[in-house]
């Protein structure tokens, strides 16, 4: 087992990793919110989900968060009326993502804090180790 500033430095980047994961899939399924099929009828852009787990690392005596799997959201497409759209199907509807910008941006936010979180951990155990430095010196 590690010190217990090393473990919290351990902890808090598998926090720092799997959020960064998070906003990377929040930021594609933004970036393709608009993106239909390219054929008639054609399925658009499918949202990505992202799952995480929790495995105990012996090593640093508690568990860390990782990426288990990406997959895609299975809510229904919207659907719009735009018989002029190349993607349009015979009755003139398009099938849109099934993107929420509302969601993903409250889901954005929520990552950030919790980036923010883990960053000012990191932070923090980097001032202790320094400050133990400083004093193993001047003893």
């Amino acid at each position: 087992m590690i010190d217990p500033l090393t473990a919290s430095l351990t902890i808090a980047g598998s926090g720092l990793k799997a959020q960064s994961s998070r906003m990377q899939v929040i930021s594609e399924n933004l970036a393709n919110a608009n993106s239909t099929g390219n054929a008639p009828g054609a399925d658009p852009y499918r949202r990505k989900t992202l799952t995480f787990t929790g495995e105990f690392d012996r090593m640093v005596g508690a568990k860390l968060v990782d990426v288990k799997s990406v997959g895609v959201d299975r809510a229904p497409f919207r659907v719009e009326h735009d018989p002029s759209h190349p993607a349009a199907d015979e009755r003139g509807y398009v099938k849109l993502p099934n993107v929420n910008m509302l969601i993903e941006m409250a889901d954005m936010r929520e990552t950030s804090r919790s980036y923010e979180a883990n960053l000012q951990v990191v932070k923090q155990a980097r001032s202790m180790i320094s400050m133990t430095i400083d004093l193993l010196r001047n003893s």
